[in-house]
């Protein structure tokens, strides 16, 4: 059964309805035609089992079947301040990080970072969160993880040690703390993961997040292009926490 989004206050007792770019996908591309059963969150973790009562361009209209409450977010949440990687690379990062089960996505620029958006941001937020959105319904997410507007690394750092049970940054660099002792020791609730570019994270910014509080970890021998060390340190950590078991 399919997997849509709509907005809570779109949502009645008995009944739902989608508007919009689901709307236009449902009634193009997937064709669904009136009678057919779909699956519908409202993005609060709730999932309605609904059957479509009429299908249009711009708008879907169901009758509401069943309200369950989604099973599929993970307990520890996860962000990921992703510094930004060259080329597509950052599709593939927000893909499979949200499939795997990261709740939120903020891109930082760092002294490293070979790609500036340079007034493209909006543009590229804007289609960032349109795959967000396709991950989330693909993996029937209760959630639709957002990606972030542009941040520093200093603001990142700074929010992340405010804001977050918990902070750790992978470094090629570090030879004592691994990434697994981190998670089996950690008990929080959210934690803040940071991953730098291709040519990794200056020596000044590892210093700071040091000075903050965050901690720097060894994820192996093998060092990680940026666009596989995110969702290789979110598995172990949600592994850890019991939500990949």
């Amino acid at each position: 059964m399919p997997k849509f989004f709509t907005e809570k206050n779109l949502i009645n007792e008995n009944t739902l309805e989608i508007r919009g770019e689901e709307a236009l996908h449902i009634s193009e591309v997937l064709r669904i035609k009136p009678g057919e059963e779909i699956t519908v969150g409202d993005g609060d973790e709730n999932d309605y089992v609904c059957k479509t009562v009429s299908v249009k361009k711009s708008e879907i209209l169901c009758d509401i079947i069943e309200k369950k409450k989604n099973e599929n977010e993970p307990n520890v949440k996860i962000t990921l301040f992703q510094a930004l990687p060259k080329g597509d690379k950052m599709e593939l990062v927000i893909q499979k990080c949200i499939e795997i089960g990261v709740v939120e996505i903020v891109p930082i620029d760092t002294r490293n970072s070979m790609v500036k958006l340079k007034g493209k941001e909006e543009k590229k937020i804007a289609r960032w969160n349109k795959t967000a959105l396709s991950a989330a319904k693909q993996c029937r997410r209760g959630i639709i993880p957002e990606v972030k507007p542009l941040m520093s690394f200093k603001d990142a750092a700074d929010i992340a040690v405010e804001k977050f049970d918990g902070a750790l940054m992978p470094y090629e660099c570090e030879r004592v703390n691994s990434i697994k002792t981190f998670a089996k020791g950690f008990k929080g609730k959210s934690l803040a993961i940071f991953i730098g570019s291709e040519g990794g994270f200056d020596q000044s910014e590892v210093n700071y997040a040091l000075s903050k509080g965050i901690s720097t970890v060894t994820m192996g021998k093998r060092i990680l292009r940026t666009e596989a060390a995110g969702l290789a340190a979110s598995v172990i950590i949600l592994y850890e926490a019991g939500d990949l078991s």
